[in-house]
C-alpha cells in the first residue's frame, strides 16, 4: 500500500503541482541523541529533526512509510537509524549531514521495534521489539544482516545500552529484571548468552534464595520419610518446577529504572525505591551503595528515584523528578549527593556529548538544554517546548509573516513563518480548543473548554496581550469561525449553539445572538449584512435569533457526512462522507422550501483517503482541500473535485491530520498533527501559473478591500492598548492608596462569572415576572379560597351518616396528579415487595443448600440425649449415607481379600502335606514352626498390635493386614477402605444403642407423664402449694425442631389482607348463654354423682336454729346439733383417711419416678463411657489412616522427584548433545580456521625465503640493501588527542572496531606508498629492479595484515572453543549431580517403603523404665506378647516360695551343727596335716602337665575338651579367613574395575594429551612465528614454577617415608610385645 501510494505522489509530481515540507515544528517524546559534537535528533511525528546546537539551524528528514518509531545515532560513523510504525516495521540507515539512505533493515517483527542501540566499536545494531515476540537481534547494519536473535517472552525493556568498552557486552533492564548479554564470535558466527542480575529486595537486603533443583539444606526426618522440595510436594514434574517458588517464599526485587556503563565495565543501576548498586562487570553481582549523609534533606527535594543517569568520572549525574540534577560522588561502597544544577522542570533525559565537553538535559515537556563544561560553564536552552501538544494554528493577516498556535493548556505562541522561529508567547491558564485569526484586524480569538472566548491583540507580535473575553456558556467551545471579510465571529458549543459575535474591536465584541441548530441535519443560515447594527431587534429577549430574520434551510441527504463546506456562490453544497469513501457536491435549489429538502449528489469522486475526513475551502473558494486520518492532504479543483496536489505529512498511527490552515495568498499550508505533535510547513515545489495568479489576485483584492476597515480596528487596537496601560498603572496606584478598595476588587474577583445565555434568561425572566406579577397574586388568593372551601365540606362529610358519607379521595381536585401520585406508590410498593421476595428467595435457596447438605444428606441424624439428674451428655455419631461407588469399592477389597485367605490356607495345606512325606533337618522344621507361628499371630492380630480397640464393638477385623506388611500402594489404599468400613461399623453399632436409649428415654417420659397427671389431681384435691416436675426433650434433642418456625417466634405481627378478615369475620358464631350448665354448677357444682374423690369437698350443712342462741334450742334441735355433731366428725374422719391414702399414693408415684430416671441415667452414663470409647476407636482408626494417607502423599511426592529428575535428566542430556556439537563444529571451524592460517603463514615464510631469489640477477650487496628495506615498516603517527578532551571523556581510548582498522590498514597503504617513493631507491639499482621490489614488498605487508587478522580471529575461535568446552563439562556436572540425586532418592525410597509407621496400643501407668536412656536405633527390638512376660513372671513367683520352703527346712538343720562340731575341728587339724605334706610335694620340680596330669582325674576328658575348643578356634580362624578372603576377592574386582576405569580415563587423557601436545607444538609454532618474547619468559617462568614444586614434593615424600619407615618398626616392636616368643625351657 505504502508503495502504491508513492508511486501515486511520484505520478501526480511529474503531471502537475506538487508541495514539499519547508519545515516541520516539533518536540521531542523520546530522548535526544547526539549525532556529533555539535547535531543533536529527535523523531517528531513522521520526521526526524536535526538541530543545530550553534547555529540553531533545523534539518528535517522524513520518513515516507509512516510515524517514526525508535531512533539511535552513531558517532564514529555519523549515521542515523530510526525504525518505522506499520505492520512488519523495517530498520532505516541514513547517512548525516547528507541524509541519504545508506540500507534498509528487514526482519521478522510483527509490529514495532522498541529499542535500537549502536555499538560503539564496529558496525553492530542490536534491536529490540515487544509484543509479541518481545526478541533482541544483533545486526550487522553495513550488511544488512541478522547476526543472532533470542527471544524473552513476556519481558518488557525499557533501557538497552552495549558496553562502551567491550562491544560483547550488552545491558537490557526492565523495571523487574537487569539482564547483561554477552555476545560471543566465532568466525562469522554469533552467539547471545545472557546472565540475570540477582537484585537485592526492597529494603536494600540479599535474600538467600535455595536451590529449587538441588536443594542442600532440606532436614532430615528419621520417623516420617525424607523431606522433599517444595516442586515435588506441588506435584510438578515439568520445566515450571525448575523455577517454582511458594507464595510465601517470593519477594519483591528492587525495580531498576536506569543504567550506565562504566571503564571498568561494571554498572551503576539506580532503583524505583532510591538506591543506587553498582553491578560487577567479572562476576554480575550486586551491591548496594551506601549513600553518606553529611547535610539533612532539602526541604521541596523528591529525588526519590533517578530518572535518568549519565557517568563521569568519579560518579554520576542523576536526576529524578524535582528538577536537579544532582552529581553522585562514588567512592568504594559510598557515595554523597551534591548538586550540580537546577531546571526549571523534572529531568527525563541526561547525555553527554562524544567529546564529554557537553551535557544534553532533556525536560519531561520536551525542552532541550546545553551545559557546557569549561572554566565558565555555560547554561543555555537550545530547544523550548510548548506546554502541551498544538490545539490549533492560524494566520496572522495577511499571513504572509506570522502565525500563531495554541496548546491543549491555553499556551498562545507567535511564529515566524520563514523559519519556523518562535517570537513570543502568552499564556491564558485555562484549558484551550480552537483559535482563530480575524482578517479584520490584528486579532484573535482562543475558546477554552470552560465556555470562553478570549480576545488577542497582535498588532505587536513579539509582545501579544488579551484584550477581552466573553463566557457564552458553561459547555465547551469546539469551533471558532470568521467570515471572509471579518465581520461576523461564529462560536460553536458542544451543547449545539451557533453564538454570533461581532468581530471588530471597535465594538467591544459585541455578542448580537445565538441559533440553535440540529445534530442529524444538514442546516444552511443566512445572516443578514445589517445584523450588527439592529441586532437587538433580531434577537429575542433570551438572545436567540428570530427566525423570520435568520432564514434557516434544512436538507437531507443520503449520506451522513462528517464535514461540508459551502461554495462562495452559495449554490453548491461540498460534502466528506463518513461511511463511504466518497466526497460529493450538491446543488442547492434556486426556488426557496418550505420544511425539509432531499439534495441528491450532483457531483460523485472518490475520495482515497480513509477514516473521518475535513474539507475547507482556498481563500479565493476555487481549491477543495481535503484531509482525513491517513495523515494525506489533497488539494482538488473546485469544478471536477479532481485532486491536482497531495502530500503525506502525517501518519494514521497519529490518527492523521487535526486541522489544515492556507494563507491569504495560497503560498504557505500549515498542517496540525492531531495526536503526533507535529507541526508542518508546506509549500508549493511545482505549481501551475494560472493557479497561483488567480489566488494571488484574490488575495490583493481582498486586502485592498479591507485595508481601511483593517486600520480602524488596528487604530482602535492601538488606542485601547496604551488605555490599558495607563488603567493598569492608575489601578495599582489606587490599590497602593486604599485597603478598602482591595477588599472590594477581591470581592469581585471571587464572584462566580455567570454565562452570557444565563444572564439572558435571567433577565427574561425578571421581566416575564415583573410583567405578570398583578395576575400570579390573584390567582394565589383564588387558590387559597377554593383550599379554604374544600376543608370545610372535608369537615361537614365527617359529621353525616355512613350512607351519605363520601371518601376522601372525591375531595381531590386534581385526580390526574393523585392518580399518578398513587401509581407512582403502588410502582415503589411492588418494587420493594420484588426486592424482598428476592432476598428472601436466595435466603430460602440458601437454606436449602445448608439443609440438603447438613440434615437431609445425613442418614443418621445427630442428636444428644441428656440425663434427668446427673450433667451427662452423650450424643451420637451423624453418618452419611454410603454411596455406590463406596460400596462397590469394599465389596471388590472384601472379595479380595478372601481369595488371599483362602490361597493362603490352600499354600498351608500344600505345605503341611509336603512336610509330611519328605525329611528335613531340624533346623529347617524349627524355622517352618517360627514361620507357622508367625502367621498364626498374624491372622490373629492381638488388640496392641491391630493398634486400636474395635474388636470391644464386636467388629470382625480378620481381613485387615498386619501393619507390618503395608507396603505396597495397593496393600495401603484396600487397607484405609476397610478401616473406614471398620469406622462405620463402630459408629452404626453405637448408633443403635444409641436409638434404643433415645426411645428408652421417649417411654420413661411418657410414663412421667401418666403418672403427673395423678400426682396432679391429688396435689389439687389436697390443695398443696407444689409443682409437678415434667421432664421435656430438648431442642439438642430433637433438632428437627429448629429447622420448624413456630408462631410464637414470630415477633412481628402477620399481615392480612382485606378479604382474609373478612372470612375471619364470617367464621365468627356468636356463643350464647348456656342456662342448662350454669343451672347444674349452682346446683351440684357441675356433677350430677358424688364420687369419693369428692370428699374432700364435701361439707355439712348447718342447721337452720343454729343461728338462734343456744339456750333456745328445743330438745328435738339439740338431737339434731348431736346428729350434725356426729356426722361432721365421720366426715371428718374419712377426710384424714382419704388424705393419707392420697399423700401415700403421690409419694409412692415420685418414688417410682425418682427410681425409674435414676436407673435410666445408670445406664445413659455406661452409653457415655461406651461413647467416649467408641470415639477413642474411631480416633485410632483415623489416625491409622492418616498415617497410610501420608504415606501414600509421601509415595507420590517422592514419584514426583524422581519423574521431575528424570524429565531434568533428559533435557540436559539434550543440552550435552547440542553442547557436544556446538564442541565439534566449533573445533571443525577451528581446524579448518588455524589450516587457513597455516597456508598464510607459510606463504609469509615463502616470500621471506625466495626474496633473495627473486633478486638473484643482482649484486649481493644490493640485494642486502634490498632485504633491509624489505623488512623496514613504516611507523604510522597515531592522531594526538588534546589533553582536555581526555581529561573529560572517562572511557579513554575504545577498543578498535572494523573501520579503524580499516584506516589503520589505509594509512599504512599510503606510508608504504612514500616508501615506495623513487627517492628512496639505492644508488645504482635498476627503476624496474626497484619497481618489482615495491611490488613484492607491498605484497609482503599485505600478507602480514592479513596474519595478524587471522591469528586474533584464530585466538577468538580458540577462546570460543574454550567457553562451549567450559559449558559441556558444566552440562556434564549436571546430569553427574541429577544422577547422584536419582540414586539417593531410590535409596530413600526403598528406606522409606521398608520402615513402617505402626500403631502400638500402651496401658498408661504399666510401662516402667529404670535408667531410662532415649534410643533411636530399634533394629534389634522384638514385640512381645504381655501375657508371655505375665506367665514368666508368675513362674518366677512360685519358684520363689518354693526357695523360701526349702530355707526354712534349712534352718532346722543348722540346729545339729553344734553337734559335730568337735567332729570338724578333729577333721581341721587332720587336713591340716594333710595339707603340709601336700604342700611339699608340690614344691617338687614338676611341669604344668604333670601336675595337671596328677591333680586331674580325668585328663583324658580334660585333653579331649581343650582339644575341642582348639577345633572350634580354628574353625572359627579359617571362616574369619574365608570372610578376609572374600573381602579381598571383591576388593580386588573392585580395585581391577577402577583400574579398567582408569586406563580408559588415562587413555582418553593420553589422547587429550596428544591433542595438546599438538596444540602446545602449534602455539609454539605461532609464537616463534611472532616472535612473542613475552610469551618465552612466561613459559620459563612456569617451567620455574614447575621445577620447584617438584623440588618441594619430592623432599615432603621422602620425610614421610622415612616417618613410614619408623613407624613400621614402631609396630613391629609392639606386635612382638604382645606376642612374646616362646624360649625353650
Amino acid at each position: 500500500m505504502a508503495q502504491g501510494r508513492e508511486r501515486d505522489e511520484a505520478h501526480n509530481v511529474a503531471i502537475g503541482s506538487s508541495l514539499s515540507v519547508r519545515w516541520v515544528q516539533g518536540f521531542p517524546k523520546q530522548n535526544v541523541h547526539f549525532v556529533n559534537d555539535s547535531t543533536i535528533c529527535y523523531p517528531c511525528g513522521n520526521f526526524v529533526i536535526f538541530l543545530n546546537i550553534e547555529t540553531k539551524k533545523k534539518t528535517v528528514l522524513q520518513c515516507m512509510n509512516g510515524i517514526v518509531g525508535v531512533v539511535a545515532t552513531n558517532v564514529p560513523y555519523e549515521v542515523v537509524a530510526f525504525s518505522d510504525r506499520r505492520l512488519r516495521p523495517l530498520i532505516y540507515i541514513y547517512n548525516f549531514p547528507g541524509l541519504t539512505r545508506r540500507t534498509k533493515l528487514k526482519g521478522d517483527v510483527l509490529l514495532d521495534y522498541t529499542l535500537l542501540s549502536f555499538s560503539y566499536c564496529g558496525t553492530y545494531l542490536a534491536s529490540y521489539s515487544s509484543l509479541p515476540e518481545f526478541e533482541l537481534a544483533l545486526w550487522n547494519w553495513e550488511l544488512g544482516v541478522i547476526l543472532c536473535k533470542k527471544s524473552q517472552p513476556g519481558t518488557d525493556v525499557n533501557q538497552m545500552t552495549f558496553n562502551p568498552m567491550n562491544w560483547h557486552q550488552l545491558c537490557l533492564s526492565s523495571p523487574s529484571a537487569l539482564t547483561v548479554w554477552t555476545i560471543e564470535r566465532s568466525n562469522q558466527e554469533h552467539y547471545l548468552k545472557a546472565k540475570s542480575v540477582k537484585l537485592p529486595v526492597e529494603d536494600g537486603s540479599f535474600f538467600n534464595e535455595t536451590d529449587v533443583i538441588f536443594p542442600q539444606s532440606l532436614p532430615k526426618d528419621p520417623i516420617y520419610g525424607p523431606v522433599l522440595p517444595v516442586s515435588a510436594i506441588a506435584g510438578l514434574v515439568g520445566e515450571e518446577a525448575e523455577t517454582f517458588r511458594p507464595k510465601d517464599d517470593l519477594y519483591t526485587s528492587l525495580h531498576p529504572t536506569m543504567h550506565c556503563w562504566t571503564p571498568t565495565s561494571d554498572l551503576y543501576v539506580g532503583c524505583e525505591e532510591g538506591h543506587l548498586l553498582v553491578i560487577s562487570g567479572e562476576n554480575f553481582k550486586a551491591t548496594v551503595l551506601n549513600k553518606m549523609e553529611d547535610e539533612p534533606p532539602r526541604v521541596g527535594r523528591n529525588l526519590i528515584s533517578p530518572v535518568t543517569m549519565a557517568y563521569q568520572k568519579g560518579g554520576v549525574l542523576a536526576s529524578g523528578i524535582d528538577g536537579f540534577v544532582y552529581s553522585f560522588l562514588i567512592k568504594d561502597t559510598n557515595y554523597k549527593v551534591e548538586d550540580f544544577l537546577e531546571v526549571e522542570g523534572p529531568v527525563e533525559h541526561l547525555m553527554f556529548s562524544p567529546s564529554y565537553r557537553m551535557l544534553l538535559i532533556q525536560t519531561d515537556k520536551g525542552s532541550i538544554y546545553i551545559y557546557t563544561f569549561g572554566e565558565e560553564p555555560t547554561f543555555e536552552k537550545v530547544l523550548e517546548a510548548c506546554d502541551g501538544k498544538f490545539q490549533a494554528t492560524d494566520f496572522i493577516t495577511p499571513g504572509n509573516e506570522y502565525f500563531m498556535t495554541l496548546t491543549q493548556s491555553g499556551e498562545v505562541c507567535v511564529w515566524g513563518i520563514d523559519d519556523g522561529v518562535c517570537v513570543s508567547r502568552i499564556c491564558l491558564n485555562m484549558p484551550a480548543t480552537v483559535l482563530a485569526c480575524s482578517p479584520s484586524s490584528l486579532s484573535a480569538a482562543v475558546g477554552t473548554q470552560d465556555g470562553f472566548v478570549h480576545f488577542l491583540d497582535v498588532q505587536d507580535v513579539e509582545s501579544p496581550q488579551a484584550i477581552h473575553k466573553a463566557f457564552l456558556s458553561k459547555s465547551p467551545v469546539q469551533h471558532l469561525l470568521y467570515d471572509q471579510r471579518g465581520i461576523y465571529l461564529l462560536v460553536g458549543t458542544s451543547e449545539g449553539y451557533i453564538f454570533v459575535i461581532n468581530a471588530k474591536p471597535s465594538s467591544l465584541f459585541q455578542i448580537l445572538g445565538f441559533i440553535g441548530t440540529g445534530r442529524s441535519r444538514l442546516e444552511i443560515l443566512t445572516l443578514p449584512k445589517r445584523l450588527p447594527q439592529v441586532s437587538a431587534s433580531f434577537a429575542d429577549q433570551r438572545g436567540r435569533l428570530r427566525d423570520e430574520f435568520v432564514p434557516k434551510s434544512v436538507y437531507e441527504i443520503e449520506h451522513t457526512l462528517s464535514s461540508a463546506v459551502l461554495s462562495f456562490r452559495s449554490n453548491q453544497i461540498y460534502g466528506f462522507c463518513n461511511q463511504v469513501p466518497y466526497i460529493c457536491s450538491y446543488l442547492l435549489p434556486e426556488k426557496e422550501h418550505s420544511g425539509i429538502c432531499i439534495l441528491k449528489p450532483y457531483q460523485k469522486v472518490q475520495s482515497k483517503q480513509y477514516g473521518p475526513g475535513m474539507l475547507s475551502l482556498s481563500p479565493h473558494g476555487l481549491w477543495l482541500i481535503t484531509i482525513a486520518k491517513c495523515g494525506f492532504l489533497c488539494i482538488r479543483d473546485i469544478q471536477t473535485l479532481e485532486t491536482f496536489a497531495r502530500c503525506r505529512s502525517h501518519s494514521p498511527q497519529g490518527h492523521g491530520i487535526q486541522l489544515v490552515r492556507i494563507s491569504v495568498d495560497g503560498q504557505n499550508i500549515l498542517v496540525n498533527g492531531r495526536d503526533d505533535g507535529t507541526l508542518v510547513n508546506l509549500r508549493w515545489r511545482q505549481v501551475g501559473g494560472n493557479l497561483t495568479n488567480e489566488i494571488l489576485e484574490h488575495s490583493q483584492q481582498l486586502l485592498t478591500s479591507l485595508r481601511n476597515t483593517m486600520n480602524e480596528e488596528n487604530d482602535y487596537l492601538s488606542i485601547t492598548r496604551r488605555d490599558s496601560l495607563d488603567s493598569g498603572s492608575e489601578a495599582e496606584h489606587a490599590n497602593m492608596k486604599s485597603s478598602s478598595s482591595q477588599e472590594e476588587l477581591v470581592h469581585v474577583d471571587n464572584m462566580e462569572e455567570i454565562p452570557w445565555i444565563e444572564q439572558k434568561s435571567q433577565e427574561a425572566i425578571k421581566k416575564e415576572v415583573k410583567l405578570f406579577s398583578n395576575k400570579r397574586t390573584e390567582i394565589k388568593r383564588g387558590i387559597k379560597a377554593l383550599v379554604k372551601t374544600v376543608l370545610d365540606m372535608m369537615k361537614e362529610n365527617k359529621a353525616v351518616d355512613n350512607i351519605a358519607k363520601l371518601e376522601q379521595q372525591e375531595f381531590g381536585l386534581d385526580l390526574e396528579e393523585l392518580e399518578r401520585l398513587h401509581d407512582e406508590s403502588e410502582e415503589e410498593v411492588a418494587k420493594i415487595r420484588k426486592d424482598i421476595e428476592m432476598q428472601n428467595l436466595a435466603k430460602r435457596y440458601l437454606a436449602e443448600l445448608i439443609k440438603e447438605e447438613c440434615w437431609n444428606s445425613m442418614a443418621v441424624k445427630g442428636r444428644a440425649l441428656k440425663c434427668f439428674h446427673i450433667p451427662y451428655v452423650v450424643e451420637n455419631f451423624p453418618m452419611k449415607e454410603r454411596t455406590d461407588e463406596e460400596l462397590k469399592e469394599l465389596k471388590r477389597v472384601v472379595q479380595q481379600k478372601n481369595i488371599e485367605a483362602e490361597c493362603l490356607k490352600l499354600q498351608k495345606e500344600i505345605v503341611e502335606a509336603q512336610s509330611g512325606i519328605t525329611l528335613v533337618k531340624k533346623h529347617n522344621e524349627e524355622e517352618d514352626e517360627e514361620e507357622e507361628d508367625k502367621t498364626v499371630k498374624d491372622s490373629n492380630l492381638p488388640n496392641y498390635l491391630l493398634g486400636s480397640l474395635s474388636t470391644d464393638f464386636r467388629v470382625h477385623t480378620s481381613l485387615l493386614s498386619s501393619q507390618l506388611e503395608l507396603h505396597s500402594r495397593e496393600e495401603k489404599i484396600n487397607q484405609i477402605i476397610l478401616l473406614k468400613d471398620i469406622i462405620y461399623k463402630v459408629k452404626t453399632a453405637f448408633n443403635n444403642e444409641f436409638d434404643a436409649a433415645y426411645k428408652q428415654k421417649e417411654i420413661e417420659i411418657a410414663r412421667i407423664k401418666e403418672r403427673n397427671v395423678r400426682i396432679h389431681e391429688i396435689i389439687l384435691d389436697l390443695d398443696l402449694q407444689e409443682s409437678v416436675w415434667q421432664p421435656e426433650f430438648e431442642d439438642c434433642e430433637k433438632p428437627e425442631r429448629t429447622l420448624v418456625v413456630e408462631n410464637a417466634e414470630i415477633r412481628t405481627l402477620k399481615h392480612v389482607t382485606a378479604w382474609q378478615k373478612a372470612k375471619t369475620e364470617l367464621l365468627v358464631i356468636p356463643q350464647g348463654s348456656n342456662l342448662r350448665r350454669q343451672a347444674l354448677m349452682d346446683m351440684m357444682g357441675g356433677v350430677l354423682e358424688v364420687k369419693k374423690e369428692d370428699i374432700l369437698r364435701m361439707v355439712i350443712p348447718q342447721p337452720a336454729f343454729m343461728a338462734k342462741p343456744e339456750t333456745l334450742w328445743s330438745e328435738e334441735e339439740r338431737k339434731k346439733f348431736k346428729e350434725y355433731e356426729k356426722k361432721v366428725k365421720e366426715l371428718n374422719e374419712e377426710r384424714d383417711k382419704y388424705r393419707k391414702s392420697l399423700e401415700a399414693e403421690m409419694k409412692k408415684l415420685q418414688n417410682a419416678i425418682q427410681e425409674s430416671t435414676q436407673s435410666f441415667d445408670e445406664h445413659l452414663k455406661r452409653l457415655f463411657e461406651k461413647r467416649v470409647k467408641a470415639e477413642m476407636v474411631v480416633n485410632q482408626e483415623e489416625l491409622k489412616i492418616n498415617n497410610l494417607v501420608f504415606s501414600l502423599l509421601l509415595d507420590e511426592e517422592i514419584s514426583s522427584r524422581e519423574a521431575f529428575l528424570n524429565n531434568y535428566l533428559t533435557r540436559k542430556q539434550e543440552e550435552k548433545s547440542q553442547t557436544a556439537e556446538a564442541i565439534r563444529k566449533a573445533r571443525e571451524d577451528l581446524d579448518v580456521y588455524k589450516e587457513h592460517y597455516d597456508n598464510l603463514v607459510a606463504e609469509d615464510k615463502v616470500l621471506d625465503r625466495s626474496f633473495k631469489k627473486e633478486f638473484s640477477e643482482i649484486p649481493s650487496y644490493q640485494v642486502d640493501i634490498l632485504y633491509k628495506l624489505f623488512k623496514r615498516r613504516p611507523r604510522i603517527h597515531k592522531q594526538k588527542v588534546h589533553s582536555d578532551t581526555n581529561s573529560l571523556v572517562p572511557f579513554g581510548e575504545r577498543p578498535g572496531s572494523g573501520k579503524l582498522n580499516k584506516d589503520a590498514f589505509t594509512q599504512l597503504m599510503k606510508a608504504m606508498d612514500d616508501l615506495d617513493n623513487i627517492n628512496n631507491m639505492p644508488e645504482g639499482l635498476d627503476p624496474s629492479v626497484w619497481d618489482h621490489f615495491c611490488r613484492t614488498r607491498r605484497t609482503k605487508v599485505e600478507n602480514e595484515q592479513k596474519v595478524k587478522q587471522k591469528a586474533a580471529g584464530l585466538m577468538e575461535m580458540a577462546a570460543f572453543l574454550r567457553r562451549r568446552t567450559d559449558d559441556d563439562e558444566k552440562v556434564q556436572h549436571e546430569i553427574e549431580k541429577v544422577f547422584h540425586e536419582l540414586i539417593l532418592l531410590q535409596e530413600d525410597k526403598v528406606k522409606f517403603q521398608l520402615n513402617l509407621t505402626i500403631q502400638i496400643l500402651l496401658k498408661q501407668g504399666q510401662v516402667e523404665l529404670e535408667n531410662f536412656q532415649l534410643l533411636l536405633d530399634y533394629s534389634d527390638a522384638v514385640l512381645i506378647n504381655r501375657n508371655i512376660i505375665e506367665d514368666l513372671n508368675s513362674v518366677i513367683r512360685t519358684q520363689g516360695q518354693k526357695k523360701v520352703a526349702s530355707m526354712m527346712e534349712s534352718k532346722e538343720v543348722h540346729k545339729g551343727i553344734f553337734q559335730i562340731e568337735w567332729e570338724h575341728k578333729k577333721m581341721e587339724m587332720e587336713m591340716e596335716d594333710l595339707n603340709q605334706k601336700a604342700w611339699d610335694i608340690q614344691m617338687l620340680f614338676f611341669s604344668r602337665d604333670h601336675q595337671k596330669y596328677l591333680n586331674e582325674p580325668n585328663y583324658d576328658t580334660l585333653i579331649a575338651v581343650q582339644i575341642g575348643i582348639m577345633e572350634q578356634t580354628i574353625a572359627i580362624i579359617d571362616k574369619t579367613h574365608k570372610k578376609n578372603v572374600e573381602n579381598c576377592k571383591k576388593l580386588l574386582k573392585k580395585l581391577g574395575r577402577c583400574s579398567n576405569q582408569k586406563d580408559v580415563a588415562n587413555y582418553t587423557l593420553s589422547c587429550n594429551l596428544r591433542e595438546e601436545l599438538m596444540a602446545v607444538s602449534e602455539r609454539k609454532d605461532i609464537c616463534n612465528a611472532m616472535g612473542s618474547k613475552l610469551t618465552c619468559e612466561k613459559i620459563a617462568k612456569e617451567r620455574y614454577e614447575n621445577m620447584m614444586q617438584y623440588q618441594k614434593l619430592t623432599k615432603i615424600s621422602r620425610e614421610q617415608a622415612e616417618q613410614i619407615s619408623i613407624l613400621q618398626a614402631e609396630v613391629e616392636r609392639l606386635r612382638m610385645k604382645t606376642f612374646p616368643a616362646l624360649v625353650q625351657m
